[in-house]
This record gives C-alpha cells, sequence and structure tokens, in this order.
C-alpha cells in the first residue's frame, strides 16, 4: 500500500477517477450490444466519473460502460464518453469512433465529501453523494480491455449502408494504482429520454464506489474485426452518439 499521492496543489494530473460499479439484469445489456456482442461473465455496469487533461486542458467526463464479450475478448463495451469540451468530441469520434458528446459535469472533493452529477439535454441524469472512507490495497497491475465502434455512413438521402463499414475498435490498456479509497455514499439515476441508464440498466446490487488515481503503464487503439453492416444499421440510428436505442433525431418531446 503506497502513500497519498504528491505532487502541484490543484494539478489535474493528480484527480482521482470515481468508479461506480454494480450489477443489472443480463437482459439489459443483452438488448444495448449490437450484433456481433454477447453478454459477459456477469452483468456489469461501470460509471467512470473523471478529470483529466487532453491536450493540454482539462476534460470533465463520465464513462458509461458494460462488460461484453467479442470474438472470444471479454472487455468493457463503451456506450458513451458524456465529456465538457466541445473540441474534443468530432476528432474523437472521426478518427477513434469513441463516442464521445457533450455534456456538464460536476465532480469534486472537499474533504471527505466527493460529489458528482451528469447534465444532458437539460436532463440531470446522474448523481452521486458520497464520502471517502477507507484506504484500500492497491493489488496488482491489471489490464483492461475497451470496446469502441468506427463507422461511416453511406452520403446519400435515400440509400441505406456505408461508405466506412462498421468495424470494432480495440482498445488495450495496462495500469497500476497509486491511490485508492472507498467511497460509501448514494447513487441517484434519473430516467432521460437522451441518456436512458436508469431505464435501460436498472440498478440490481448494491454500488460498490471507490476513488482511484491510477498509474499509465500501456495504451493501445487498434482497428479491429468488421461487424455485420446490415445488422448492425439500425444500431447507428442512436441518440446524440451514446449508442441509446432511439429514432434519427433523439426522443420526440410531448
Amino acid at each position: 500500500m503506497s502513500d497519498i499521492p504528491t505532487g502541484n496543489p490543484g494539478d489535474a494530473l493528480n484527480w482521482p477517477m470515481l468508479k461506480i460499479k454494480y450489477l443489472t439484469e443480463e437482459a439489459n445489456i443483452a438488448k444495448l450490444l449490437p450484433p456481433g456482442f454477447n453478454t459477459a461473465s456477469r452483468p456489469e455496469v461501470i460509471l467512470t466519473v473523471y478529470n483529466f487533461p487532453v491536450n493540454g486542458h482539462p476534460e470533465f467526463g463520465l464513462v458509461t460502460s458494460v462488460l461484453a464479450e467479442f470474438d472470444g475478448q471479454e472487455g468493457e463495451f463503451a456506450l458513451g464518453y458524456a465529456i465538457d469540451r466541445e473540441s474534443e468530441i468530432f476528432i474523437s469520434q472521426e478518427k477513434f469512433g469513441q463516442p464521445k458528446y457533450p455534456a456538464r459535469i460536476d465532480y469534486f472533493r472537499m474533504m471527505d465529501f466527493v460529489g458528482a452529477s451528469v447534465c444532458h439535454q437539460n436532463y440531470t441524469f446522474l448523481e452521486y453523494e458520497g464520502a471517502a472512507t477507507e484506504t484500500l490495497d492497491n493489488g496488482p497491475e491489471f489490464e483492461v480491455h475497451e470496446f469502441w465502434l468506427k463507422y461511416s455512413r453511406k452520403a446519400s438521402y435515400t440509400e441505406p449502408g456505408f461508405d466506412f463499414p462498421p468495424h470494432v475498435v480495440n482498445v488495450y490498456s495496462k495500469y497500476g494504482t497509486a491511490y485508492k479509497q472507498k467511497v460509501e455514499g448514494r447513487l441517484t439515476l434519473r430516467e432521460s429520454p437522451w441518456d436512458p441508464i436508469a431505464q435501460n440498466l436498472p440498478v440490481k446490487s448494491e454500488p460498490d464506489a471507490y476513488l482511484w488515481t491510477p498509474i499509465f503503464l500501456d495504451r493501445t487503439v487498434t482497428l479491429g474485426k468488421p461487424l455485420n453492416a446490415g445488422a448492425f444499421e439500425p444500431y447507428a440510428n442512436t441518440i446524440g452518439n451514446s449508442r441509446w436505442p432511439g429514432e434519427n433525431g433523439g426522443p420526440k418531446k410531448g
């Protein structure tokens, strides 16, 4: 177990990530996975709230992922990266297939209090309030496999299909842990037509939350295997770029 990380006060590189994990029903995850993906060994949802510098500027974000399996590899299928920096959204989508979209994220720690909220299209769909309690063992180094999707729709008003068919993007990361603290608190998910975590991934277990200061050891992003383009096309008609089921143009107002 290591000492508390030190560095320049207020440095964005020193911010821990707030990791929240919980179980839902396997059928809930299965409905969200595009053709070619399967459910994993457990129906886990991973919510990661962060503040980390990207291209020399702090980026606040929320990553919503579910455990899934593709081509024999179990990993985290990214449903969306809600972030507060427009400059990083379009290049991330076009170059990597990383599903970033705009949102407002409040995330801070004051003494032992930890607070986070995420708002998109005027819906505050996630809130967390808790307190950092005990320091946890850092544990061994570990690897994470993440899946993104890259594709380009056909440039036509009338013809379906893709100019670049859907491919899986394989993201491999290796981490150590500099510091880890348990957080005890309350996760609140509110219904939203734009980020329907509450509706589509309801909580079925006590959420496990902790503050995690990572050590970045390795990371690669590579283009993987194609998906069945015809079967995938309905999944391209999503709300924003958050990979949620929806009609073209997003939810209709009542």
